[in-house]
């Protein structure tokens, strides 16, 4: 997808008359040697870069390639790893100047406007929202206030990248393949997942566009792009049903002709705004139940969602021709065996019926999870973000992402069978497949051992379903 953050910051400096250029390296095929020669032959006055916690080892790297290329540089990091893990950055990234935690937008107009008056770090003290390094040592500026206003800012600027080389599609059933674009109408999450960084980074009070401004920029998509679907990229695009329910009715109204998918909290939803939704072109509609059990989701996770609200919202989907995807995670904090497996069990009973997505609890920085992997030596006691870990805490790249992954009370055996009972039900029978590229991520002998595992958990599965199978048979016989 276009990076959002990144197109927003760029429409502001771009209105504001300060020049910038974003450089979408993986979509134009630019490897690490093409960087540094751009970097080096154009001299920018700053590089930043965004950063997500999956991908920040390749952010080190850009921001130290930066610094090399040109050492006179300003290096600054923004997104939702540099927010949540500033001081880390900056503590053990020496290439690394600045940290902008928060909103990027105005952080950036302040860093550019500073930085042609005096290109010293000096210069960069008062401004809101920025960690810098002060002696050696990381030092916090006051925290910027969010934005309040967000139809105030410009659409972001798709102008800025080479559009049509995203080639971001979705499969739309009886339309096939269809261009797609990525839309934020709101900021921040209402409620408090114990996994979750959102309500940390955005904040918990969710800052809203209007249901006009959303709509103009949906039309400006797509007489601009051609864009026939709108992946709304919200963190819950439901907080408030009542804009969700104008969007969708100025949406039919104006007869946009568009599909679209979101994400939204399951028990603020109805029959009416699913039916609603659909008319205005709905046609996915992911959620997270996260765990089967009450316990689990209610008391550990912080969900606050009963498995009424699951069974309702999904037969509404069923009833009206909408995909439901349903968010599942196995190994919650104290979850039990019993417990996980009540989750696998729902996914299973529902296999026809719904989309499941499902992920081993994640580590994010910043969370109350940070803070209990910390406290159970789940994350060593000196752990950084910023660097990698072989042997002191469990990954897997290929399949989940670079980020360490939560195993309290489960075992890697059960969490196998969890994972691959998923993937039969899901009928994603590639999993074969997968094993060379497996095989290339394994770093120590602890992967080698979890891989072993996983793969012998597979093959008393496989054993155990064509022994069923043929039970089945001879019984119809």
């Amino acid at each position: 997808m276009p990076p959002l953050g990144l197109l927003y910051i760029g429409a502001v400096l771009e209105r504001e008359g300060i020049p910038i250029e974003i450089v979408p390296t993986n979509v134009l095929g630019m490897g690490w040697k093409d960087i540094e020669r751009k970097i080096r032959t154009e001299k920018p006055d700053i590089v930043g870069v965004t950063i997500t916690t999956e991908n920040r080892f390749q952010s080190f790297a850009l921001i130290k390639l930066a610094k090399r290329a040109h050492p006179g540089v300003l290096t600054v990091l923004g997104g939702p790893h540099a927010s949540m893990a500033a001081e880390d950055c900056l503590a053990h990234i020496a290439a690394l100047d600045v940290v902008v935690r928060g909103e990027g937008e105005f952080a950036m107009l302040d860093i550019c406007r500073a930085w042609e008056n005096s290109p010293t770090l000096a210069a960069l003290a008062d401004i809101p929202g920025l960690v810098l390094r002060v002696d050696g040592r990381p030092l916090s500026n006051a925290l910027r206030p969010p934005i309040p206003d967000l139809d105030a800012l410009p659409f972001p600027a798709f102008h800025l990248v080479p559009f049509e080389k995203y080639n971001f599609k979705f499969p739309v059933p009886g339309h096939g393949d269809l261009p797609a674009v990525n839309i934020m109408t709101s900021r921040g999450c209402p409620f408090a997942c114990n996994f979750c960084a959102t309500p940390i980074n955005w904040g918990r009070h969710v800052r809203m566009r209007s249901p006009e401004n959303v709509v103009r920029e949906i039309e400006f998509l797509k007489e601009r792009y051609g864009i026939r679907v709108i992946f709304f990229f919200d963190d819950t695009f439901n907080a408030s049903p009542k804009r969700a329910e104008a969007i969708c009715d100025l949406m039919i109204e104006r007869k946009l002709d568009v599909f679209f998918k979101c994400d939204v909290r399951m028990d603020v939803m109805s029959r009416e705004l699913v039916a609603k939704m659909k008319r205005a072109g709905l046609f996915h509609l992911s959620f997270g139940l996260e765990a089967g059990s009450d316990r689990v989701r209610n008391e550990i996770v912080g969900k606050k969602i009963e498995m009424e609200h699951f069974h309702s919202l999904v037969r509404w989907c069923n009833e009206l021709d909408v995909i439901p995807n349903v968010f599942f995670i196995f190994s919650h904090p104290s979850e039990t065996w019993a417990e996980a497996q009540e989750t696998i069990r729902t996914i299973e009973q529902y296999q026809d019926r719904i989309e499941g997505s499902i992920a081993i609890l994640h580590i994010y920085p910043g969370t109350p999870l940070e803070a209990l992997a910390r406290e159970r030596g789940i994350l060593p006691q000196n752990f950084s973000w910023t660097k990698k870990y072989f042997s002191k805490i469990i990954t897997l790249p290929m399949a989940q992402g670079d980020v360490p992954l939560f195993v309290d009370r489960l075992t890697w055996s059960q969490i196998s069978e969890l994972v691959l009972r998923w993937s039969f039900s899901a009928r994603r029978t590639s999993i074969l497949r997968k094993v060379p590229q497996a095989l290339r991520h394994i770093r120590s002998f602890g992967d080698l051992k979890r891989h072993l595992v996983m793969g012998e958990v597979y093959l008393k599965l496989k054993a155990g379903k064509r022994k069923r199978d043929a039970l089945h048979s001879s019984v119809k016989k």
